[in-house]
């Protein structure tokens, strides 16, 4: 098929389309776009003409479009090249390398990708002349068609490491040459080929993926390593910053991958790393800054910084200082721009995660019960860790690139959490030095470091805090906006210093109070940056302070109520964050008409505003979710239209999805975030009223349950989450409504209960266990027809060493729920699950669904009590940790650890010879044991 002609007909069309597609014309470029796209469907050599066209000078035709054809290639290449004929595949193969030779440069460098991606969607199997014809082409007498093929090896070995470490050619590994010729080519005396071939052997460096199941390196690095270093090492002065850049990036992967090979000949390496800190290249400093952000995570090794910290410390807070660069990319740092509407495209999407149920865990009851069992089978850390909520960036909002500034603020976060107060003494006098400094980009970078140390040095900060946090306060009132933000996100990181405690009577007026007074003056800044750190800022104190900010709520809140009035778009989004986290801290003190009539105007206001479909509904309903359940029965004015509205945005959403379902090709798949969010307010107003929610659910159009029974078959996990939350939240609120529709509901929502649910699906899985036990508690006895099947998933959830914490905690919970209900479908079960069980819940905070989930078991128990004994130490530790059972369940407890003891006899004490003095004792004194 090499000898494939296109025809000059379809030629000359292409070549048009291809011209066309340069226009500025938005028409033109729609048109000549359904055209190609009619190529691509029906024309079966369509690409051997997107080759030709890409290899082949053309009278008349311009090297751009011919890069065009390439581009189109490629794409086609990426996405498609498992539909085409072998034929077109063969011919494409054939003559694509004639474009690395080509006189124009933007057509070698087109080609060059055509090829790579052509290596790697093809494999190495399938076109075993790609590599070694490369390899071939890096000694080729012309220098463009060196540079063109050490680019494509570079792109090859970034994307398919594996693979060529694999590779082999009649007994040859082609790495056994390529890798030494890359390191040869350290030399060259081309900067292009420098840098292309330290990109190409950077992913041979530092890929885990390729370690050897023993643990052990695969040889091609093995082997050359020494001479990998040493070329490496005489790069470290060469006079391009880009080798440099490249240069410093080895050293991080080496670090990563070969500690080895850099800690006995450390320190000249920390010597050239703080070198290069220093250069004026902004690419280079931050490339070799990345080096103390690697050394410090490494627990392993970043012992070995410690003799160095007096130098590099210094040199990470000069790294914290805005650039001019970063200071032209931000939007007017010094302007009062308070009233200026935001760009659209300023304005990020935000993406929802949905409630989910989890239980509070109680550290002092984990302390108190000493030398516990171990936990067979289930595990204190929770493999959900994917889902905590990270800290907030103070710079989350600017330019999304990773600066300098950036880097070097947090290796100083890890570098304080690993060496503490070490660091801080080495730290302060140059800290001083900035924050009290003349020049506000010194003082701003101060701030920063300052708030980067808060939770490393904490402890030897706290002396400081007296002064600092004034400072602070005083930085809040300075002329340039950047510093204010600063100061407010640093302000935000101490705020917890900032809550009294009982020893601490005066500490309330002298620092939680003006702090408090200091961010709502930012909240109302007239600068925008300003208004989002302070009002970021402000919802980190209100999370801290919570009910101590109960006797200030009137005047936080119109503080807060103005700034509805003088946000734009972009920061009105943070003040519904700061509003929802202010409802959550202070939870039912909200519940005052005084607060009410304060900020439910502006709020209903915003509400009536916006329409069904405008994106900045989404944080509204996220905002009022909070506030609903807060307020609790006083949003009952509110509620009707609230929830009439909630309801058809999830039916509307509903049917946009069903729509696009029908016909995929012809529409949009809808945004499920509205049905997100509607559904969890939903849930918000079914707990903030409670039985009071009857008469909506019962008589909104269209139905809710008939909504709600659809989105629990949604196949959008987010959107099932939020439903199960809903469907629990009902059945505490209004379950003889669910009653009818249970039968329906039942089996699919056992069928969300898996063993080992992917990560996806983890939290729909939560709620639906947490919402079965709901459902439980309310229909007692007549859970016995969906107990079996719920069991079936629910106990082996229970034992199975790989389910999140959260997970497991809420199973543990339901399968009491259950027992409390049906006793004897529990019971036969009880000895298999009763241990991960106890210590499921040993450490959870005393609360009702704990004590329902004990009193459930305590039934199971005496249904079954030889179920419990090969496991009874599990039970008592689980029993010794509670601080306030309840009077029916204390009874319960009593009954049974008595009835034990007697049957126990002489063995009794030794059975309470596995605990501390501590339990014992307090289990002797309030069971009499």
């Amino acid at each position: 098929m090499a000898d494939w002609t296109p025809q000059t007909e379809g030629l000359t069309e292409l070549l048009h389309c291809l011209e066309q597609s340069q226009s500025s014309d938005n028409q033109v470029q729609a048109a000549v776009r359904t055209r190609i796209d009619l190529f691509n469907a029906n024309i079966p050599d369509y690409n051997n003409y997107l080759a030709y066209v890409l290899v082949t000078p053309i009278d008349g035709v311009q090297s751009q479009y011919r890069s065009v054809a390439g581009y189109l290639l490629q794409t086609n290449i990426r996405l498609k090249l498992q539909t085409w004929p072998p034929s077109v595949v063969e011919y494409v193969r054939s003559v694509v390398f004639r474009g690395l030779a080509d006189h124009a440069q933007d057509i070698r460098r087109t080609a060059s990708s055509v090829v790579a991606w052509l290596t790697i969607e093809l494999g190495l199997d399938k076109w075993p002349d790609a590599l070694p014809e490369l390899i071939k082409l890096l000694d080729s007498p012309s220098v463009p068609v060196q540079e063109a093929a050490f680019n494509t090896i570079a792109k090859i070995c970034e994307d398919m490491p594996r693979q060529l470490e694999q590779a082999q050619y009649n007994g040859q590994r082609p790495l056994d040459y390529l890798i030494p010729k890359l390191i040869a080519s350290f030399d060259s005396d081309n900067v292009k080929i420098r840098i292309l071939s330290l990109q190409a052997i950077s992913p041979f460096i530092v890929d885990q993926s390729m370690l050897k199941t023993d643990g052990t390196r695969p040889p091609t690095m093995s082997t050359n390593i020494d001479a990998f270093l040493q070329a490496l090492f005489k790069r470290a002065s060469d006079p391009s910053p880009d080798v440099r850049r490249l240069v410093c990036s080895s050293m991080v992967q080496l670090l990563s991958s070969w500690p080895e090979r850099l800690l006995p000949d450390l320190g000249p390496v920390v010597d050239y790393m703080l070198h290069c800190c220093k250069e004026t290249d902004p690419d280079l400093a931050r490339e070799a800054c990345e080096f103390w952000l690697a050394f410090a995570e490494d627990a392993n090794i970043s012992d070995a910084l410690k003799p160095y910290l007096d130098r590099i410390a210094p040199v990470l807070l000069d790294g914290m200082v805005y650039d001019e660069d970063e200071l032209l990319m931000l939007d007017e740092p010094d302007e009062d721009n308070a009233a200026v509407p935001d760009r659209p495209e300023d304005i990020k999407p935000r993406f929802v995660q949905g409630r989910q149920h989890a239980q509070q865990h109680d550290p002092a009851s984990a302390e108190a019960s000493g030398s516990a069992p171990p936990a067979n089978g289930t595990s204190n850390q929770d493999a959900d860790e994917d889902e905590e909520e990270e800290e907030d960036d103070e710079e989350e909002d600017e330019d999304t690139s990773w600066t300098l500034r950036k880097c070097s603020a947090a290796a100083l976060d890890v570098l304080a959490n690993h060496f503490g107060d070490e660091l801080l003494t080495l730290l302060l006098p140059h800290l001083k030095t900035k924050l009290w400094s003349d020049d506000w980009l010194q003082r701003e970078s101060g701030i920063l470091a300052l708030g980067a140390i808060a939770d490393g040095c904490i402890n030897g900060i706290e002396a400081h805090l007296p002064v600092l946090v004034p400072y602070l306060l005083q930085m809040l009132q300075d002329a340039k906006p950047l510093v204010r933000s600063i100061a407010c996100w640093t302000l935000g990181r101490y705020s917890s210093w900032t809550i009294p405690t009982p020893e601490q009577p005066g500490h309330k007026a002298t620092y939680l109070l003006p702090a408090v007074e200091g961010l709502l003056r930012m909240v109302l800044d007239n600068n925008k940056r300003v208004q989002q750190a302070g009002c970021s800022a402000f919802a980190t104190l209100v999370e801290e302070a919570g009910p101590e900010l109960n006797d200030f709520l009137d005047p936080i809140l119109r503080n807060l109520v103005i700034a509805f009035g003088k946000y734009q778009t972009k920061n009105l989004f943070i003040l519904y964050d700061a509003i929802g986290t202010l409802s959550d801290a202070v939870g039912t003190a909200l519940n005052n008409k005084a607060y009410i009539d304060i900020i439910m105007p502006p709020l209903i206001s915003k509400w009536q505003s916006l329409l069904d479909d405008d994106p900045a509904i989404i944080p509204l309903l996220e905002c009022m979710s909070s506030v609903v359940i807060a307020i609790g029965d006083g949003f009952g004015p509110y509620a009707q239209p609230v929830f009439e509205r909630c309801v058809r945005i999830c039916s509307s959403s509903l049917t946009e999805f069903a729509t696009f379902q029908n016909e995929p090709a012809h529409n949009d798949e809808p945004d499920r975030t509205f049905l997100v969010v509607a559904l969890d307010l939903l849930s918000g107003l079914t707990q903030g009223l409670g039985s009071s929610i009857s008469p909506l659910v019962a008589n909104v159009q269209p139905p809710l349950l008939t909504v709600l029974s659809a989105c629990l078959k949604h196949p959008d996990a987010p959107v099932r989450q939020s439903a199960y939350a809903l469907l629990g939240d009902s059945a505490i609120s209004c379950f003889p409504l669910l009653v009818p529709v249970l039968p329906a509901i039942m089996p699919d929502l056992v069928e969300q209960i898996e063993l080992e649910p992917h990560h996806d699906v983890v939290s729909v899985c939560n709620n639906a266990s947490w919402a079965a036990g709901e459902i439980a508690l309310k229909h007692g006895a007549q859970m016995e027809q969906f107990a079996p099947a719920l069991l079936e998933r629910l106990i082996p959830l229970m034992v199975s060493p790989k389910v999140p914490r959260s997970l497991t905690e809420n199973s543990a919970v339901t399968i009491g729920r259950v027992g409390l209900v049906c006793p004897a479908v529990v019971a036969p079960h009880l000895a298999y699950f009763i241990q991960p069980w106890c210590t499921a819940l040993a450490d959870i905070k005393d609360n009702e669904e704990k004590d329902s989930a004990f009193r459930g078991i305590c039934m199971v128990i005496q249904a079954n009590p030889n179920g419990l004994s090969n496991h009874f130490q599990f039970f008592l530790n689980a029993v010794a940790r509670w601080q306030k059972p309840s009077p029916e369940l204390f009874e319960m407890f009593r009954s049974i650890l008595n009835g034990f003891k007697s049957v126990s006899g002489d063995t009794w004490p030794a059975i309470m010879e596995q605990f501390n003095p501590a339990i014992r004792q307090r289990l002797a004194e309030r069971y009499q044991v």
